[in-house]
């Protein structure tokens, strides 16, 4: 039986993407988790052509019928091409949706696309070494300037940077993706709980000289300082 929403969403593509082939709801929607302000996630997939103007890429917000809906469209070869990018962003958005979500209407196609697709999402990113020291440089720095950083708003604006840059380095270098945002949160609550806690509680409570402790550890554990020698 449908749900309100997929109903909402089957008239959505029916009006605006009739030639999609595979519609998949993604995010708080097939969680069971949205609020009052959550949009709806769709991908949708499609034959070469089915997007405007011959394009194999969209990414687009709409309204409908008093909903948000966030679209992310793909001809084959956009999508293939979209993915690769996320893979080395080591931010695979449209891959987890791919495999995360909830498909309303799909094909063999898509079975074969989400096989092969949860091969790479399983491995799990594999920074090279010249990428895993780009980010223990970033991180050296920021520690140091948060170190000698006097001014409150300064030290905050570079916690920020710093709690970001770390979470990238311990995530990649556990071959775990990273993420913006919320997302990025939830990644490093996945990656080890305990160990987020450790690095992230200090940062929350605004207890800054904790906060560089354990971003401390954490560089020291992913191979240590990097400044003097380093080459970008």
């Amino acid at each position: 039986m449908r749900t309100g929403y997929e109903d909402l969403i089957h008239r959505f593509v029916e009006q605006r993407f009739p030639g999609a082939t595979s519609v998949i709801v993604a995010g708080s929607t097939v969680r069971g988790e949205r609020t009052a302000t959550s949009d709806v996630d769709l991908l949708l997939l499609g034959p070469e052509g089915f997007l405007a103007d011959g394009a194999d890429s969209l990414a687009a917000t709409y309204a409908h019928e008093g909903e948000t809906i966030e679209v992310f469209a793909y001809a084959r070869h956009g999508f293939e091409r979209w993915a690769r990018r996320g893979v080395e962003d080591r931010r695979p958005v449209i891959v987890r949706m791919l495999l995360e979500g909830r498909a309303l209407v799909g094909d063999r196609d898509l079975d074969d696309l989400r096989e092969r697709w949860a091969e790479v999402s399983e491995r799990g990113p594999q920074p090279t070494r010249a990428e895993v020291d780009a980010l223990r440089y970033a991180v050296t720095d920021l520690l140091d300037d948060l170190q000698d950083a006097s001014d409150e708003l300064e030290r905050r604006v570079i916690a920020d940077a710093l709690l970001r840059q770390v979470a990238a380095l311990v995530l990649v270098t556990s071959h775990r993706w990273i993420a913006t945002g919320k997302h990025l949160a939830r990644e490093l609550r996945h990656w080890d709980p305990e160990r987020a806690a450790r690095l992230t509680d200090p940062y929350v409570a605004g207890d800054l000289a904790a906060f560089h402790a354990a971003a401390s550890t954490e560089l020291d554990a992913a191979g240590g300082r990097l400044s003097t020698g380093f080459v970008r």
